[in-house]
Protein backbone atom coordinates (compact mmCIF):
# COMPACT_ATOMS: atom_id res chain seq x y z
CA UNK A 1 0.00 0.00 0.00
CA UNK A 2 1.43 3.28 -1.15
CA UNK A 3 0.91 5.76 1.68
CA UNK A 4 3.38 8.57 0.32
CA UNK A 5 1.62 12.18 -0.75
CA UNK A 6 0.52 12.84 -4.21
CA UNK A 7 0.46 15.86 -6.15
CA UNK A 8 -1.60 15.48 -9.66
CA UNK A 9 -2.41 18.01 -12.33
CA UNK A 10 -2.84 18.35 -15.58
CA UNK A 11 0.18 19.73 -17.94
CA UNK A 12 -0.97 21.08 -21.03
CA UNK A 13 2.50 21.45 -22.34
CA UNK A 14 2.42 17.44 -21.95
CA UNK A 15 -1.02 16.65 -22.34
CA UNK A 16 -1.08 14.94 -19.88
CA UNK A 17 -1.86 14.14 -15.81
CA UNK A 18 1.45 13.93 -13.78
CA UNK A 19 1.76 12.51 -10.97
CA UNK A 20 4.71 13.58 -8.26
CA UNK A 21 5.56 12.02 -5.06
CA UNK A 22 6.88 15.18 -3.12
CA UNK A 23 8.53 13.19 -0.35
CA UNK A 24 10.61 11.27 -3.31
CA UNK A 25 13.43 13.48 -4.79
CA UNK A 26 12.48 13.19 -8.89
CA UNK A 27 9.80 10.35 -8.15
CA UNK A 28 7.05 11.22 -11.12
CA UNK A 29 4.36 9.58 -13.63
CA UNK A 30 2.37 10.68 -16.32
CA UNK A 31 -0.91 9.21 -17.58
CA UNK A 32 -3.36 10.18 -20.06
CA UNK A 33 -6.39 9.83 -17.43
CA UNK A 34 -5.92 10.62 -14.06
CA UNK A 35 -6.75 6.91 -13.13
CA UNK A 36 -3.71 6.16 -15.54
CA UNK A 37 -0.62 8.76 -13.58
CA UNK A 38 -1.69 7.37 -10.21
CA UNK A 39 -1.33 3.94 -11.69
CA UNK A 40 2.36 4.92 -13.15
CA UNK A 41 3.40 6.46 -10.50
CA UNK A 42 2.38 3.56 -8.31
CA UNK A 43 5.12 1.68 -10.21
CA UNK A 44 7.38 4.30 -10.24
CA UNK A 45 7.28 4.47 -6.55
CA UNK A 46 7.76 0.59 -6.16
CA UNK A 47 11.23 1.07 -8.58
CA UNK A 48 12.48 4.47 -6.84
CA UNK A 49 12.52 2.47 -3.44
CA UNK A 50 13.97 -0.87 -5.38
CA UNK A 51 16.88 1.42 -6.38
CA UNK A 52 17.09 3.62 -3.47
CA UNK A 53 17.66 -0.18 -1.41
CA UNK A 54 20.14 -1.05 -4.04
CA UNK A 55 22.51 1.75 -3.57
CA UNK A 56 21.97 1.67 0.26
CA UNK A 57 20.46 5.15 0.21
CA UNK A 58 17.46 6.16 2.71
CA UNK A 59 14.24 5.89 2.22
CA UNK A 60 11.97 8.68 3.42
CA UNK A 61 9.27 7.42 5.81
CA UNK A 62 5.83 8.55 4.71
CA UNK A 63 4.89 11.73 7.06
CA UNK A 64 1.25 12.21 5.13
CA UNK A 65 -0.05 15.57 4.16
CA UNK A 66 2.40 17.94 3.38
CA UNK A 67 1.49 22.04 3.39
CA UNK A 68 2.37 23.19 -0.06
CA UNK A 69 0.77 25.89 -0.90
Amino acid sequence: MIKYELIIYWSENDQAFIAEVPELPGCMADGETYELAVANVKTVIEQWIETARELGRVIPEPKGRLMFA
